[in-house]
């Protein structure tokens, strides 16, 4: 990689036009404990902040993409006072989703590659990302229930958007783990591959997806992040402005002169 840099629990790698983020505490399954959500939130901020970026991959290192939230950090948190739970509580899905609308309001194209089990807030983070590509051993598992808990890093809300609403009842209400080819054919995840060339094919298609005007692609995304909540007309409105900033930048000007110095020779 030509620029690598590597923290405690997350690892940033950047060759080219393409970041990979990596999940980097192996030991536990890269389990989210307070560090690393910390320090994904700093690594999102990196790659956001960086114009030579401009397609990002999400994985984990070692045999897990991600085993979901540290049980560790909740037994701790059992341990508190019992007039302080509610609200510790409260600040820590406030971090959490702090972490989850950064990765979904990424500018970027975001790519999941699913290495192996992402379970629980695991499966919720590759569900955040645009696209998932998971190796054929890869496994998927939205577990809250099995702990007594709702899917709290953003799966309610992408999980049926993906598979529709019945079967995201389904998969929530019993907390089952599905496998990469069921996850497949049910449109939960996008693309199955070979533990061997699964981050070499996702980094490609970041760079497939990535090559396109800056501006379009970010507008783009933006609106089609929320259209399921939108009125046909709110989404052609905020078309309209969107198009009114791409008509005013580079990237248009010299594709359309491009365009039209091919079709006058």
């Amino acid at each position: 990689m030509a620029n690598a840099q590597t923290s405690s629990t997350v690892e940033i790698a950047i060759d080219g036009a393409i970041a990979v983020v990596a999940l980097n505490r192996p030991e536990v399954r890269n389990a989210v404990n307070e560090t690393l959500r910390a320090e994904f939130i700093a690594a999102l901020a990196r790659v956001a902040g960086d114009d030579g970026v401009r397609g990002v991959v999400i994985t984990g290192n070692g045999p897990a993409f991600c085993a979901g939230g540290d049980i560790a950090a909740m037994q701790q948190n059992l341990n508190a006072a019992q007039g302080e739970l509610a609200f510790n509580g409260w600040r820590r899905q406030r971090r959490l989703h702090e972490a989850v609308g950064a990765l979904h309001r990424l500018t970027k194209p975001t790519i999941a590659a699913v290495n192996g089990p992402a379970i629980g807030l695991g499966c919720d983070l590759a569900l955040c990302c645009d696209f998932i590509i998971a190796a054929e051993h890869a496994s998927f598992a939205m577990s809250f229930i099995l702990r007594g808990l709702v899917p709290d890093g953003g799966g309610l809300y992408f999980l049926p958007r993906r598979v529709g609403l019945a079967r995201a009842k389904e998969l929530i209400f019993t907390g089952r783990r599905v496998d990469a080819r069921e996850a497949l054919a049910m449109g939960m995840i996008d693309r199955v591959t070979t533990s061997a060339t699964l981050l070499a094919e996702a980094r490609a298609w970041a760079a497939e997806l990535g090559t396109g005007s800056t501006t379009a692609l970010a507008l783009a995304k933006e609106i089609l992040n929320k259209t399921f909540e939108l009125s046909d007309e709110d989404v052609f409105a905020l078309g309209r402005q969107a198009q009114a900033v791409c008509y005013t930048t580079d990237e248009h000007r010299e594709a359309v002169k491009a365009f039209l110095a091919k079709t006058q020779r």
